[in-house]
């Protein structure tokens, strides 16, 4: 029963930042993070039971009669995805704190993203496939408060809508994609649906089950070609926006695909499409990372990059890709998490994010400066760093795939490619932004923030640095814990260390490294080149749809709806012959010896009568 508390804790949270909305801003923070607080000492507690494959579930009835229930579930997938949810979130809620302007309603803020990481915890918990769509939509909807909390900026208001339209055209699909599973098992239980693999797989409907659950996974995990939503979130406070890209919203896409991976994965259709979208997804990001001016921007789109990456583990038909994907869920939560508060560090108090502005800031900030290089450094995956360990799985697994028969070599190259992409942005983050001379026209002198602003960023980029040097000891029993719920036949055996000597992943982590600084330097012939090309907003994009919607339904509207009589005479009597004709197709087949009848007047005057007047309502050409 203690399980159930996790996800109700931080919902009772979302009162009591509501009710201390008038106290002053610390006391707030402190009342806002109790609940969570709570609910992460139960996860831990709980820890034993997971290790040993004595999951926690609890269950309520709800609808008995549609087999439908309240479940959830503590399994390895679900407390490593906890953990990041409330941790980063617990974090989050102490740098918002320090972010917050007085103008700004803390009250209002806390609670939307209290109910947000209740969201969260409910997809990641759910053992019931419509419970789970259920608690899907309330993301969307969530995230939806938190993107469009400064309501009164335009950026803010279409970046909210542009997410909720993107992620609940998915969540639709998703809908589809969940009854067909729960009607092919017999069942909506989590359990019993990933013991039943063979039986879906096997089913006429899985490809249809496959593209639908992807849609809606694409579509939150901003994939190719969904990813605008995201750098549109940008408009987003910052806190909102480092909470979003690191632990929630983006990692529920990837949730997904994990959770599902043993019941889908085991198809070529799976590896073909989740790699493939993946390894653009991967390269898309880290090539628009390159050229974005905006702090925010670059990581956003990096965001995407990393993403995928993991999708592409999670299309990779190798022993490990999926041990190494979760890997890499854990590290990019916790290096993105801390840049993101870093950039939003430096927005705070040097009043700009443009790093066509932002030069020499090491001189002003060191502290803030070594905290995001050492972060930036994870992103680039430069050694001792955890970032640089899941990338080199990265490597490893690359190379020991066929998804693509002939063309599998070309995986391993590109994945190089992206990696040295991924270095030449997080070298343009550090170098643009920390040195390259003075300041350029910023509205204040920049400054280190307040001592605990810095908090959260400190643990993170400790956690950094632990998990890069010490990988077996921080995350060796939760990885394993992981693969038991993702490969429930087994997990082979594996070891994370710093040095498996000189191999080829090596090598290739090398050469991403030159490529990365080569690419660097070269920038301004990469910058000339990109500038011949012209830019597409995607917000600009995005509006234009809607707004060609809207005339195109009001055409229809008009078209239907005209005021003519003999219009809607015509469209009546075209969908009653049609009602009735349908029912007549099979009647061929089907008939056997027909007596023949008589003619009954009554009806054939009344089938005359109805033809007249028929006639007639079409010759009128005004009705008064």
């Amino acid at each position: 029963m203690n399980l159930i508390w996790v996800p109700l804790l931080p919902l009772l949270g979302c009162l009591i930042a509501l009710l201390l909305g008038r106290y002053p801003r610390s006391m707030m923070a402190l009342g806002t993070a109790i609940l969570p607080a709570v609910a992460l000492g139960i996860t831990l507690s709980l820890w034993p039971q997971v290790m040993s494959g004595n999951y926690p579930v609890v269950t309520f009835d709800w609808v008995p009669l549609l087999s439908l229930q309240i479940s959830f579930m503590l399994d390895g997938l679900s407390f490593m995805f906890t953990l990041l949810i409330l941790g980063i979130g617990l974090l989050v809620i102490l740098y918002a704190r320090y972010y917050l302007s007085e103008a700004d309603n803390a009250g209002r803020f806390f609670a939307s993203l209290l109910l947000f990481m209740t969201a969260m915890l409910g997809v990641v918990l759910s053992a019931n496939l419509i419970q789970l769509w259920f608690f899907w939509e309330l993301t969307s909807v969530s995230s939806f408060l938190l993107i469009s909390y400064w309501s009164h900026r335009s950026d803010a208001r279409k970046g909210a809508r542009m997410a909720m339209t993107i992620t609940g055209a998915g969540g639709l699909a998703l809908l589809a994609g969940l009854i067909l599973i729960g009607e092919i098992v017999g069942s909506y239980d989590l359990r019993m649906v990933l013991s039943s693999g063979r039986l879906i797989a096997e089913h006429s409907l899985y490809p249809v089950i496959v593209v639908l659950v992807l849609a809606g996974a694409f579509t939150k995990s901003a994939q190719f070609p969904f990813h605008s939503w995201l750098p549109q979130a940008m408009a987003a406070p910052t806190p909102v926006s480092s909470y979003l890209h690191s632990a929630t919203m983006v990692k529920a896409g990837i949730f997904l695909m994990a959770r599902f991976y043993p019941v889908l994965s085991d198809t070529q259709l799976w590896f073909a499409l989740v790699s493939l979208v993946g390894l653009t997804t991967l390269l898309v990001g880290a090539y628009t990372a390159l050229f974005k001016h905006d702090l925010k921007g670059l990581l956003a789109y990096s965001t995407i990059s990393h993403l995928g990456l993991i999708t592409l583990l999670l299309g990779l038909d190798t022993e490990l890709a999926s041990i190494a994907a979760m890997f890499h869920v854990i590290n990019h939560a916790v290096f993105k998490a801390s840049l993101f508060m870093a950039a939003g560090i430096i927005d705070h108090e040097s009043g700009s994010r443009d790093m066509r502005k932002l030069n020499g800031l090491f001189r002003y900030m060191p502290y803030t400066a070594t905290l995001a290089m050492v972060a930036a450094s994870s992103m680039a995956g430069v050694p001792l760093l955890n970032g640089f360990l899941s990338k080199e799985m990265l490597f490893a697994e690359s190379l020991h795939q066929d998804t693509f028969g002939s063309l599998s070599w070309l995986i391993p190259l590109l994945v190089t490619v992206g990696g040295a992409l991924a270095v030449a942005y997080s070298l343009r983050f550090v170098h643009d932004v920390f040195f390259n001379g003075e300041p350029i026209g910023l509205e204040k002198t920049p400054h280190e923030p307040p001592r605990y602003m810095r908090v959260p960023v400190e643990v993170l980029v400790i956690l950094c640095l632990l998990v890069g040097i010490l990988p077996d000891l921080i995350v060796g029993d939760l990885l394993v814990a992981v693969g038991a719920s993702l490969m429930p036949a087994g997990v082979p055996d594996f070891s994370i260390s710093i040095w498996h000597g000189f191999n080829l992943p090596l090598l290739m982590s090398f050469l991403a490294v030159l490529g990365g600084v080569a690419l660097y330097r070269q920038r301004r012939h990469m910058f000339n080149f990109q500038a011949r090309f012209t830019e597409i907003d995607p917000k600009l994009a995005f509006e234009q749809m809607i707004q060609n919607l809207v005339e195109r339904a009001r055409a229809v509207q008009l078209w239907l709806d005209n005021g003519s009589f003999q219009r809607y005479a015509l469209w009546l009597m075209i969908l009653a012959i049609v009602a009735m004709g349908l029912p007549m197709v099979n009647i061929p087949s089907a008939r056997g010896s027909l007596e023949v009848t008589e003619i009954d007047l009554v009806v054939l005057g009344g089938a005359l009568l109805m033809i007249l007047a028929s006639i007639a309502t079409a010759m009128l050409s005004h009705h008064r």
